[in-house]
Protein backbone atom coordinates (compact mmCIF):
# COMPACT_ATOMS: atom_id res chain seq x y z
CA UNK A 1 0.00 0.00 0.00
CA UNK A 2 1.29 3.44 -0.90
CA UNK A 3 2.10 5.59 2.11
CA UNK A 4 0.42 9.00 2.35
CA UNK A 5 1.11 12.29 4.09
CA UNK A 6 -1.38 12.93 6.89
CA UNK A 7 -0.67 16.45 8.10
CA UNK A 8 -3.64 18.17 9.77
CA UNK A 9 -5.51 20.47 7.42
CA UNK A 10 -3.47 19.36 4.41
CA UNK A 11 -4.48 17.29 1.44
CA UNK A 12 -3.09 13.79 1.61
CA UNK A 13 -0.61 13.16 -1.20
CA UNK A 14 1.07 9.85 -2.02
CA UNK A 15 4.76 9.63 -1.24
CA UNK A 16 6.99 8.97 -4.27
CA UNK A 17 7.85 5.33 -4.60
CA UNK A 18 11.58 4.61 -4.56
CA UNK A 19 12.94 3.71 -7.96
CA UNK A 20 14.02 0.14 -8.40
CA UNK A 21 17.24 -1.14 -9.84
CA UNK A 22 18.03 0.38 -13.22
CA UNK A 23 17.98 -2.31 -15.89
CA UNK A 24 20.33 -2.58 -18.86
CA UNK A 25 17.51 -1.61 -21.20
CA UNK A 26 16.82 1.52 -19.16
CA UNK A 27 20.53 2.35 -19.12
CA UNK A 28 20.71 2.10 -22.91
CA UNK A 29 17.56 4.21 -23.25
CA UNK A 30 18.94 6.84 -20.84
CA UNK A 31 22.23 6.88 -22.74
CA UNK A 32 20.48 7.53 -26.04
CA UNK A 33 18.43 10.30 -24.40
CA UNK A 34 21.59 11.94 -23.08
CA UNK A 35 23.21 11.53 -26.49
CA UNK A 36 20.25 13.33 -28.03
CA UNK A 37 20.76 16.10 -25.47
CA UNK A 38 24.36 16.37 -26.65
CA UNK A 39 23.23 16.67 -30.27
CA UNK A 40 20.74 19.38 -29.28
CA UNK A 41 23.58 21.29 -27.60
CA UNK A 42 25.38 21.31 -30.93
CA UNK A 43 22.20 22.50 -32.68
CA UNK A 44 21.72 25.43 -30.30
CA UNK A 45 25.46 26.20 -30.04
CA UNK A 46 26.80 25.67 -33.57
CA UNK A 47 30.15 27.20 -32.57
CA UNK A 48 30.86 23.82 -30.96
CA UNK A 49 31.32 22.51 -34.51
CA UNK A 50 34.03 25.05 -35.30
CA UNK A 51 36.85 22.54 -34.87
CA UNK A 52 35.21 19.76 -36.87
CA UNK A 53 34.09 22.06 -39.70
CA UNK A 54 36.90 24.59 -40.07
CA UNK A 55 39.86 22.44 -39.04
CA UNK A 56 39.49 19.75 -41.75
CA UNK A 57 39.17 22.40 -44.44
CA UNK A 58 42.10 24.51 -43.25
CA UNK A 59 44.40 21.55 -42.54
CA UNK A 60 43.64 19.82 -45.84
CA UNK A 61 44.22 22.91 -47.99
CA UNK A 62 47.18 24.24 -46.02
CA UNK A 63 49.22 21.05 -45.62
CA UNK A 64 48.48 19.83 -49.13
CA UNK A 65 49.74 22.95 -50.84
CA UNK A 66 52.64 23.47 -48.43
CA UNK A 67 54.04 19.93 -48.53
CA UNK A 68 52.63 18.56 -51.80
CA UNK A 69 55.35 19.74 -54.14
CA UNK A 70 58.21 19.10 -51.71
CA UNK A 71 57.13 15.58 -50.69
CA UNK A 72 55.53 14.10 -53.82
CA UNK A 73 56.45 16.49 -56.59
CA UNK A 74 52.93 17.78 -57.14
CA UNK A 75 49.66 18.15 -55.29
CA UNK A 76 47.78 15.41 -57.14
CA UNK A 77 50.39 12.79 -56.25
CA UNK A 78 50.39 13.94 -52.62
CA UNK A 79 46.63 13.65 -52.07
CA UNK A 80 46.62 9.84 -51.54
CA UNK A 81 49.21 10.40 -48.80
CA UNK A 82 47.76 13.44 -47.05
CA UNK A 83 43.98 12.82 -47.12
CA UNK A 84 44.02 9.65 -44.97
CA UNK A 85 46.57 11.31 -42.68
CA UNK A 86 44.55 14.50 -42.28
CA UNK A 87 41.38 12.48 -41.69
CA UNK A 88 43.02 10.54 -38.87
CA UNK A 89 44.67 13.58 -37.31
CA UNK A 90 41.52 15.72 -37.42
CA UNK A 91 39.15 13.12 -36.00
CA UNK A 92 41.53 11.88 -33.31
CA UNK A 93 42.22 15.43 -32.16
CA UNK A 94 38.46 16.07 -32.13
CA UNK A 95 38.07 13.33 -29.51
CA UNK A 96 39.83 15.63 -27.03
CA UNK A 97 36.70 17.79 -26.94
CA UNK A 98 34.89 14.96 -25.15
CA UNK A 99 36.93 15.41 -21.98
CA UNK A 100 36.88 19.21 -22.16
CA UNK A 101 33.09 19.45 -22.47
CA UNK A 102 32.62 16.78 -19.82
CA UNK A 103 34.69 18.81 -17.36
CA UNK A 104 32.77 21.98 -18.27
CA UNK A 105 29.43 20.27 -17.59
CA UNK A 106 30.67 18.98 -14.25
CA UNK A 107 31.93 22.46 -13.29
CA UNK A 108 28.52 23.98 -14.10
CA UNK A 109 26.77 21.49 -11.84
CA UNK A 110 24.71 19.97 -14.63
CA UNK A 111 25.62 16.45 -13.55
CA UNK A 112 24.51 17.28 -10.00
CA UNK A 113 21.03 17.93 -11.38
CA UNK A 114 21.05 14.56 -13.11
CA UNK A 115 21.56 12.87 -9.73
CA UNK A 116 18.02 13.83 -8.72
CA UNK A 117 16.51 12.15 -11.77
CA UNK A 118 15.46 8.47 -11.81
CA UNK A 119 18.01 7.58 -14.49
CA UNK A 120 21.17 5.52 -14.69
CA UNK A 121 24.00 7.67 -13.34
CA UNK A 122 26.36 6.36 -16.00
CA UNK A 123 24.07 7.60 -18.81
CA UNK A 124 25.33 11.19 -18.53
CA UNK A 125 28.86 9.99 -19.25
CA UNK A 126 28.04 7.36 -21.88
CA UNK A 127 25.59 9.72 -23.58
CA UNK A 128 28.23 12.43 -23.93
CA UNK A 129 30.65 10.01 -25.56
CA UNK A 130 27.97 8.69 -27.90
CA UNK A 131 26.92 12.18 -29.00
CA UNK A 132 30.49 13.06 -29.90
CA UNK A 133 30.45 10.37 -32.58
CA UNK A 134 28.37 12.85 -34.60
CA UNK A 135 31.34 15.22 -34.48
CA UNK A 136 33.68 12.46 -35.68
CA UNK A 137 31.35 11.72 -38.59
CA UNK A 138 31.24 15.38 -39.64
CA UNK A 139 35.02 15.78 -39.47
CA UNK A 140 35.57 12.57 -41.47
CA UNK A 141 33.05 13.50 -44.13
CA UNK A 142 34.40 17.02 -44.62
CA UNK A 143 37.98 15.79 -44.96
CA UNK A 144 37.02 13.29 -47.67
CA UNK A 145 34.86 15.85 -49.47
CA UNK A 146 37.69 18.38 -49.46
CA UNK A 147 40.03 15.77 -50.88
CA UNK A 148 37.58 14.95 -53.67
CA UNK A 149 37.20 18.65 -54.49
CA UNK A 150 40.98 19.00 -54.72
CA UNK A 151 41.26 16.03 -57.06
CA UNK A 152 41.70 12.99 -54.80
CA UNK A 153 40.34 9.79 -56.32
CA UNK A 154 40.42 6.89 -53.83
CA UNK A 155 41.00 3.61 -55.72
CA UNK A 156 39.52 1.72 -52.81
CA UNK A 157 36.11 2.96 -53.91
CA UNK A 158 33.15 3.73 -51.73
CA UNK A 159 33.64 0.58 -49.66
CA UNK A 160 37.25 1.46 -48.89
CA UNK A 161 36.41 5.04 -47.93
CA UNK A 162 33.47 4.03 -45.74
CA UNK A 163 35.59 1.30 -44.11
CA UNK A 164 38.36 3.78 -43.33
CA UNK A 165 35.84 6.29 -41.94
CA UNK A 166 34.27 3.69 -39.66
CA UNK A 167 37.71 2.59 -38.48
CA UNK A 168 38.70 6.16 -37.62
CA UNK A 169 35.43 6.79 -35.78
CA UNK A 170 35.80 3.56 -33.80
CA UNK A 171 39.40 4.37 -32.87
CA UNK A 172 38.47 7.92 -31.88
CA UNK A 173 35.62 6.65 -29.71
CA UNK A 174 38.10 4.40 -27.90
CA UNK A 175 40.51 7.32 -27.49
CA UNK A 176 37.75 9.53 -26.12
CA UNK A 177 37.64 7.33 -22.99
CA UNK A 178 41.13 8.60 -22.15
CA UNK A 179 40.04 12.23 -22.34
CA UNK A 180 36.82 11.45 -20.49
CA UNK A 181 38.97 10.10 -17.66
CA UNK A 182 40.98 13.32 -17.61
CA UNK A 183 37.70 15.25 -17.69
CA UNK A 184 36.52 13.44 -14.56
CA UNK A 185 39.72 13.83 -12.52
CA UNK A 186 40.88 17.28 -13.68
CA UNK A 187 40.02 20.46 -11.80
CA UNK A 188 39.47 22.65 -14.85
CA UNK A 189 38.58 22.21 -18.51
CA UNK A 190 41.72 24.11 -19.49
CA UNK A 191 43.79 21.48 -17.70
CA UNK A 192 42.15 18.73 -19.78
CA UNK A 193 42.94 20.69 -22.93
CA UNK A 194 46.56 21.13 -21.89
CA UNK A 195 47.13 17.47 -20.95
CA UNK A 196 45.50 16.17 -24.10
CA UNK A 197 47.39 18.43 -26.49
CA UNK A 198 50.66 17.53 -24.79
CA UNK A 199 49.95 13.88 -25.57
CA UNK A 200 48.22 14.12 -28.94
CA UNK A 201 50.53 16.49 -30.78
CA UNK A 202 53.55 14.14 -30.64
CA UNK A 203 51.34 11.17 -31.54
CA UNK A 204 49.72 12.82 -34.57
CA UNK A 205 52.71 14.74 -35.94
CA UNK A 206 55.38 12.08 -35.25
CA UNK A 207 53.61 9.76 -37.66
CA UNK A 208 53.46 9.05 -41.40
CA UNK A 209 50.55 11.48 -41.78
CA UNK A 210 52.50 14.05 -43.80
CA UNK A 211 55.84 12.59 -44.91
CA UNK A 212 57.52 9.25 -45.47
CA UNK A 213 59.10 7.95 -42.30
CA UNK A 214 62.41 7.05 -43.99
CA UNK A 215 63.34 10.75 -43.99
CA UNK A 216 63.17 10.88 -40.17
CA UNK A 217 66.03 10.25 -37.72
CA UNK A 218 66.41 6.67 -36.54
CA UNK A 219 65.16 7.31 -33.01
CA UNK A 220 62.04 9.01 -34.36
CA UNK A 221 61.40 6.17 -36.79
CA UNK A 222 61.48 3.78 -33.84
CA UNK A 223 58.79 5.86 -32.12
CA UNK A 224 56.70 6.08 -35.29
CA UNK A 225 56.80 2.31 -35.71
CA UNK A 226 55.17 1.74 -32.30
CA UNK A 227 52.90 4.78 -32.47
CA UNK A 228 49.27 3.54 -32.56
CA UNK A 229 48.28 6.54 -34.69
CA UNK A 230 50.73 5.32 -37.37
CA UNK A 231 48.93 1.97 -37.61
CA UNK A 232 45.62 3.79 -38.00
CA UNK A 233 46.99 6.01 -40.79
CA UNK A 234 48.50 3.04 -42.66
CA UNK A 235 45.24 1.09 -42.29
CA UNK A 236 43.22 4.00 -43.70
CA UNK A 237 45.60 4.41 -46.64
CA UNK A 238 45.35 0.72 -47.43
CA UNK A 239 41.55 0.89 -47.40
CA UNK A 240 41.11 4.19 -49.25
CA UNK A 241 43.86 3.85 -51.85
CA UNK A 242 43.82 0.09 -52.50
CA UNK A 243 40.73 -1.34 -50.83
CA UNK A 244 43.09 -3.60 -48.89
CA UNK A 245 42.81 -4.82 -45.31
CA UNK A 246 46.27 -5.49 -43.93
CA UNK A 247 48.00 -6.06 -40.62
CA UNK A 248 47.72 -2.38 -39.66
CA UNK A 249 43.93 -2.76 -39.68
CA UNK A 250 44.20 -5.61 -37.19
CA UNK A 251 46.65 -3.76 -34.96
CA UNK A 252 44.35 -0.73 -34.93
CA UNK A 253 41.38 -2.81 -33.81
CA UNK A 254 43.50 -4.48 -31.13
CA UNK A 255 44.74 -1.11 -29.90
CA UNK A 256 41.22 0.34 -29.78
CA UNK A 257 39.96 -2.72 -27.91
CA UNK A 258 42.80 -2.53 -25.35
CA UNK A 259 42.25 1.19 -24.74
CA UNK A 260 38.52 0.65 -24.29
CA UNK A 261 39.01 -2.38 -22.04
CA UNK A 262 41.38 -0.46 -19.75
CA UNK A 263 40.09 3.10 -19.82
CA UNK A 264 36.33 2.57 -19.99
CA UNK A 265 36.03 0.68 -16.65
CA UNK A 266 38.58 3.02 -15.03
CA UNK A 267 36.69 6.10 -16.21
CA UNK A 268 33.33 4.67 -15.18
CA UNK A 269 34.53 3.74 -11.68
CA UNK A 270 36.12 7.17 -11.18
CA UNK A 271 33.02 8.92 -12.48
CA UNK A 272 30.67 6.89 -10.27
CA UNK A 273 32.69 7.84 -7.19
CA UNK A 274 32.36 11.50 -8.07
CA UNK A 275 28.82 11.45 -9.48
Amino acid sequence: MTATLAAPGAVNRPLPVAAGRITLQQTVSNTLTMAYRGVLKIKHNPEQLFDVVIQPIIFTVMFTYIFGGAVSGDVKSYLPVIIPGIMVQTVVLTSVTTGVQLREDMEKGIFDRFKSLPIARISALSGALTADMVRYFIATTLTVVMGLVMGYRPHGGVVGVVGAALLVIAASFATSWIWAFFGVIANKASAVQGYSMLIMFPLTFCSPAFVQTNTMPGWMQAFVDVNPVSHLIYACRDLMNDGHIGSHFGWTLVGAAVISAVMAPLTVRTYMRKA
